[in-house]
């Protein structure tokens, strides 16, 4: 919306400023951090006296999680908040793929919503049934994956990209679609599986975001993408200030969620995190490296899938228990320990999706 103002530019003022990416996306930034702070403990107590009893605990988990009862959820509402705030004051709102990430993050964020609201309300951990929270998901990725799929350029639609063989590109014809819901429910569905801890899977989620929002940047320009020898991809840009605007956002959430978490983010943040990662991957042709910078989410869904089918096929488990954060709960790992020690892997993978702008 700020961008409007350059309009009242002469070329050589302040509000020439809001015409770089680079500045709004700081705005952005300290926005959603500012409206983390701001509106945090006044959210979480009004949670804590609609809520009751709290997020529902489950009777077969790790032991330690029981003192958490009572600690209220939906945090994910001061992320969203801080995030569509920020977002709509610095980006450019006739930016087509600023609104189809939009679309996505706050359309997983009602179904996570609704969600968080049948377990508080009823007080067990079922929720919404899992084949219609996925059919939403399904029809949420399709629309986006069909409107990036008009938005990029001929030459990219329906193709994946390669991370290092850059001049190598997939044609997937019809399968473009089917993968890229994969891809968008698939990352909703890591982080919701990630989000098990204090403070566990929002910092992976920001580092993810900050790096994805970096590889938009690059793409989104023809000088930056000529010189990394990527694929460009008009109009990514603007995706960094809704990147900023989540690490921001994170940050004001982490301050509350670090342990002993005052507020849990539930599947209202989970849900809307890991599906604006999946858009942002498939809207800037990075899907496969968002499976590197998003290690720790596939490594957790992965560890689910395993247990499952395995128990299913002999009776026993792979795990002590799974996701695989709770495997090392079981193990006698602190709950610090597992988190911290996580954030240093989703580091690591970070700059291992970035290097791969530049190797070849």
């Amino acid at each position: 919306m700020l961008y409007w103002l350059t309009a009242l530019s002469d070329g050589g003022d302040v509000f020439n400023l809001f015409r770089y990416i680079t500045f709004r996306a700081g705005g952005a930034f300290l926005t959603a951090l500012l409206f983390g702070f701001v509106f945090g403990r006044p959210l979480i107590d009004v949670l804590r006296r609609t809520q009751g009893k709290g997020q529902p605990i489950r009777d077969d988990g790790p032991e330690g999680h029981l003192a958490k009862a009572g600690t209220p959820t939906m945090g994910g509402l001061l992320i969203v908040g801080a995030l569509l705030t920020a977002t709509l004051l610095w980006a450019r709102l006739d930016n087509g793929f600023v609104w189809l990430v939009l679309f996505v993050t706050m359309s997983f964020a009602l179904i996570g919503f609704v969600d968080d609201y049948a377990k508080v309300s009823k007080q067990n951990t079922a929720g919404v049934p899992g084949k219609l929270r996925l059919g939403l998901g399904i029809l949420i990725a399709l629309i986006a994956a069909c409107w990036a799929a008009y938005h990029h350029p001929a030459d990219l639609q329906n193709q994946l990209a390669l991370p290092v063989f850059k001049d190598a590109l997939i044609n997937l014809g019809y399968f473009y679609i089917p993968f890229a819901i994969c891809v968008i429910v698939g990352a909703a569905n890591a982080v919701n599986l990630t989000d098990g801890l204090d403070g566990l899977a929002i910092m992976p989620v920001m580092i993810a975001a900050g790096t994805l929002g970096v590889i938009a940047y690059a793409v989104g320009r023809v000088d930056f993408s000529q010189y990394l020898e990527v694929h460009y991809v008009p109009g990514t840009g603007e995706i960094l200030i809704f990147a900023a605007a989540l690490f921001g956002g994170g940050l004001g959430f982490l301050w509350y969620n670090a342990p002993p978490a005052a507020v849990f983010m539930g599947d209202t943040g989970s849900l809307a995190l890991g599906g604006a990662l999946g858009a942002i991957a498939v809207v800037t042709k990075h899907e496969l490296v968002l499976a590197i910078v998003g290690g720790i989410f596939v490594v957790e869904a992965l560890s689910v899938i395993i247990q499952v089918l395995y128990f299913k096929r002999t009776g026993r488990r792979v795990f002590l228990m799974a996701p695989i954060h709770h495997h090392y709960e079981k193990k006698g790992w602190a709950e610090p320990t597992i988190v911290i020690r996580f954030w240093i892997i989703s580091l690591i993978l970070a700059m291992i999706g970035l290097a791969t702008l530049k190797v070849r």
